[in-house]
């Protein structure tokens, strides 16, 4: 579905006002982008095509020097290509576009481009909220059956990522409650939202926008206090505030969020305050940390690849978590059955560190760049288009802490984390050329584990090997049953995908793992 937003206007006609934009290249030959940086997202069009009423930069890192592109290297336009008429041929042709930039020699890979322009026409994206509260309210409260469902005895809302942001902010922000004050959702299950909202009420802002990672869009907007669901008090402005401080509409919580969250996402904050101490949830939140897992999962088996990374994309399957948890909320909602105990990090056992202790603690691995730069953030915040960063001291962002295999200790080990053929991590690093040494956005990684005793001697590989945990392909695919049988005694999977995980762990779990074992 589609909401069509109004523009929001001045009584003297459009609004008009400064827009940023990032834009990065993962292969040669790009040489036009939509203003916003993504085609399934609207972008603010420029007021003006004349390059030098606008701000093109470049630079290799986001804290970099900023390096001007001139004016007479790009332009507002885009490409258009068709099949030409009278035997013509393919024809292609530059057309002058308020939301698109072109350079005609390409944006070079491994660069960070940032436009800062003068856009107009912001739509009013706050209406969102309300156009979800209105919908589902009409749906649960409607004295006649307007849509054919019946009677709605429970509503439940999830949202993975930014529609995970988007449910904070919902509720954050009152629209749990309709306009007679009765309640919207029973549940919200927010997935791999990070500590962030998503900020709709600004002018010039959209609704697709990726949260601040450690390299891709650093300075977007994603994260504000407070983080938590826990009342907490930001100790940087002495404000106290929560997500939920509405005991009487608001929603029962189910917050699930893998390791890429911590790395890229700022996680740590949505269960400890902002000096990083262990922060106790209300009784009607849950939080579950998929260990050692990124932050999309095919629940498909995928193709090992790298791409412009430097190790395999994390391969960690976590369907079955997410089945446990829809039937795990609407027991919680229906039958007052509480769920499992939150499963995370903690500073007081010791699973929730600082990156210098991470960084003691994961194992040196042969051939593997070690990630030497996590940069959590150090300013208070952002005066300016382009960004002017405040120094001073900052919020206290924790990672979780890791074994000798390089895992995740704590959390909930999915069956194929439980019971490991590699060293699965929340973050990847890009190769050289395209950012060489940063955190690639939202990858993990997998690292394969040696194959053999001898393998893991010649390499000087730490971990222990393959065969040294698993005599065969029975014996792994028997320990995958043995994790698999211990989340469903732990109510965190159901028993029925048992047999699925098991038989997904046959012949070494191939294609997910690269394994020549025979």
């Amino acid at each position: 579905m589609l909401l069509d937003l109004p523009v929001a206007r001045e009584r003297s006609g459009p609004i008009t006002g400064p827009v940023r934009a990032e834009y990065i290249a993962n292969r040669p030959g790009v040489t036009t982008f939509p203003l916003s940086g993504h085609a399934s997202t609207r972008s603010h069009p420029s007021v003006s095509l004349n390059p030098r009423e606008a701000s093109l930069t470049r630079r290799r890192y986001p804290y970099d020097e900023r390096i001007s592109v001139p004016p007479e290297n790009w332009c507002f336009a885009r490409v258009e290509g068709g099949t030409g008429l009278d035997n013509q041929g393919a024809e292609q042709a530059l057309v002058p576009s308020d939301t698109h930039i072109h350079i005609p020699g390409g944006f070079e890979p491994g660069w960070i481009y940032e436009l800062v322009y003068t856009g107009r026409d912001p739509l009013v994206l706050g209406l969102g909220h309300a156009t979800v509260r209105d919908f589902i309210s009409f749906l649960r409260y409607s004295t006649e059956d307007a849509v054919g469902l019946g009677t709605i005895e429970k509503a439940y809302a999830w949202g993975r990522s930014q529609t995970g942001r988007c449910l904070r902010d919902f509720v954050y922000r009152g629209f749990n409650a309709d306009a007679a004050g009765r309640k919207v959702f029973d549940g919200i299950l927010p997935h791999v939202a990070g500590a962030g909202r998503m900020w709709l009420n600004h002018r010039f802002a959209n609704a697709v926008v990726s949260g601040g990672q450690q390299y891709e869009d650093h300075f977007n907007v994603a994260d504000s206090f407070p983080f938590s669901y826990a009342e907490t008090t930001d100790h940087l402005t002495g404000r106290t505030d929560a997500i939920l401080k509405r005991p009487k509409t608001d929603p029962l919580v189910v917050h699930t969020q893998t390791s890429t969250e911590y790395w890229q996402r700022r996680s740590a904050l949505v269960h400890t305050d902002t000096r990083g101490n262990d922060l106790p949830q209300p009784p009607t939140v849950r939080i579950y940390f998929w260990a050692s897992s990124q932050h999309f999962a095919d629940p498909n088996p995928p193709p090992l690849e790298r791409g412009i990374r430097q190790n395999f994309l994390n391969t960690v399957a976590t369907s079955m978590l997410f089945r446990r948890m829809i039937d795990a909320m609407d027991r919680w909602a229906t039958d007052g059955i509480s769920p499992p105990d939150s499963r995370i990090p903690r500073r007081a056992d010791g699973t929730l560190v600082t990156f210098e202790e991470w960084r003691r603690q994961f194992p040196a691995i042969p051939g593997v760049a070690p990630l030497l730069d996590f940069g959590p953030e150090a300013e208070r915040g952002i005066l300016k288009e382009p960004p002017e960063v405040v120094p001073g001291e900052g919020y206290t962002v924790l990672v979780p802490a890791v074994d000798d295999d390089g895992n995740d200790i704590a959390g909930v080990r999915a069956p194929m984390v439980g019971a490991p053929l590699g060293t699965y991590c929340g973050w990847n690093l890009r190769a050289r050329g395209f950012g060489h040494g940063a955190m690639h956005e939202f990858s993990g990684s997998y690292i394969p584990l040696p194959e053999s005793l001898e393998e893991r001697h010649m390499t000087g590989d730490p971990r222990r090997s393959i065969l040294e945990r698993y005599p065969n392909a029975d014996a792994y695919a028997a320990a995958i049953g043995a994790a698999a049988r211990q989340l469903v005694e732990d109510r965190l999977m159901l028993e029925e995908d048992m047999e699925r995980a098991v038989a997904a762990a046959a012949n070494w779990g191939r294609p997910r793992h690269d394994i020549r074992l025979k």
